[in-house]
């Protein structure tokens, strides 16, 4: 075997080696989530982005099995990076020309299904963001739709660019003569500064929408930080697309190779980062034993829970002018297994207690929203045998 072969042979199992590993991880992710939604709400309590993330696993098994076939069958040949000299010198029955045409073929394949895999995990966001802000005012829920439009928007601007922007759509397996940039599917720019335009206008404005809401309240420093790392992880996808457009741009000819890699790390990233929300609890729980105070701290206070404070307008509470409340025994405790998360569980921000603070007697409190950073309020009641009731309130971000 020559060492170009032998190089090549080397990289395509290296290649292999790193799709399948990545594919493999994302599916447990997604099984992860699916276990820590079904541990909180059951079966029946699944919502729509709990299966809509399968959708997205199907058209990521279809993605990841597109390359592996351009790669192992294909071998990485396309209508690309090739001179004019080359083209006309290639024979149509050559087996490298129906290689280049099989590869040219899949590269378009390939591209649909990038982009409907990156609109159904920011649609499943989206859908989840719903289900955390319910309760909350207007405001938020416009937020929410306005995105449901970007993301809309921007499928169909890929979608159009990659199925009308090569006329007639044969020229994207044309050999010879070359069917210019715009028809060669692997580094077509049109495609690439299309698709990475609405990666970045999608991804900042999904992670903008939570952050605000999450800086406005009283939570912990600490917290904050780690929930913002949590929800505003699509930053990592936007790095890869960055990285697999400047390979494109930069080198047409031989950039189409890392740019494909970086496609298939981009796909990933985005299947966790969508995930990444719902699992957190859950090994945040199972790490537990290992970090012990660093995952959980107890603290009393016999006022008020301290947490996400105040954010919108809408909301019910059971607290409010002519009710007498008892006193509270207020615990911070970040267990999974014994408290509903606000994330992973079904809890809606219209049922969290609210508190206004300290009223005057001929003044009503102001509605607000108190969000706990995962508490459990515990109401001690006589009874008449002397025994107590306990009375669990428990939410978490």
């Amino acid at each position: 075997m020559s060492e170009s072969a032998a190089a090549i042979a080397a990289a395509t199992i290296a290649f292999n080696t790193e799709l399948w590993t990545l594919y493999s991880f994302g599916v447990l992710i997604t099984v992860f989530r699916t276990f820590a939604r079904v541990k909180m709400v059951g079966l029946k309590g699944l919502r729509a982005d709990d299966f809509m993330v399968w959708v997205a696993i199907l058209i990521y098994t279809a993605q990841s099995t597109l390359a592996y076939t351009a790669v192992n069958h294909g071998q990485g040949l396309a209508n690309n990076g090739m001179t004019d000299a080359e083209r006309a010198e290639l024979s149509p029955d050559s087996t490298e020309y129906h290689l280049r045409v099989f590869g040219s073929k899949i590269q378009i394949v390939g591209w649909t299904t990038y982009v409907c895999l990156i609109c159904t995990l920011k649609m499943a966001v989206l859908v989840f963001y719903i289900r955390l802000m319910e309760g909350l005012s207007n405001y938020w829920r416009i937020r929410i739709w306005i995105g449901f439009g970007l993301v809309g928007a921007t499928f169909m601007a890929s979608f159009i660019t990659i199925y009308a922007g090569c006329q007639p759509f044969s020229k994207y397996w044309q050999i010879n003569p070359d069917p210019g940039n715009a028809c060669q599917g692997a580094v077509a720019r049109p495609i690439v500064w299309v698709t990475f335009a609405s990666s970045v206008i999608t991804d900042i404005y999904l992670i903008m929408v939570p952050l605000p809401m999450l800086w406005g309240t009283s939570l912990r420093l600490v917290k904050k930080l780690a929930a913002t790392f949590v929800l505003g992880a699509g930053v990592f996808v936007l790095v890869c697309s960055l990285l697999k457009t400047v390979f494109v741009i930069v080198d047409p000819v031989h950039g189409a190779q890392l740019a494909g890699e970086w496609g298939t790390r981009e796909a990933f990233v985005s299947v966790v980062t969508t995930n990444l929300p719902m699992i957190f609890p859950l090994l945040k729980t199972w790490l537990k034993p290992l970090f012990g105070s660093a995952l959980s701290s107890e603290r009393t206070n016999t006022k008020h829970p301290s947490g996400f404070r105040t954010i919108g307008d809408g909301g019910g509470g059971s607290s409010g002018p002519g009710r007498s409340r008892k006193p509270t025994h207020v615990t911070d405790n970040l267990s999974f297994s014994e408290s509903e998360e606000r994330i992973v569980g079904d809890i809606k921000m219209n049922n969290l207690e609210v508190y206004a603070g300290p009223a005057a007697p001929d003044r009503r409190p102001s509605k607000g929203i108190m969000v706990s950073n995962e508490f459990k309020m515990v109401e001690d009641e006589a009874s008449q045998h002397g025994d107590h009731n306990a009375k669990i309130v428990q939410d978490t971000w």
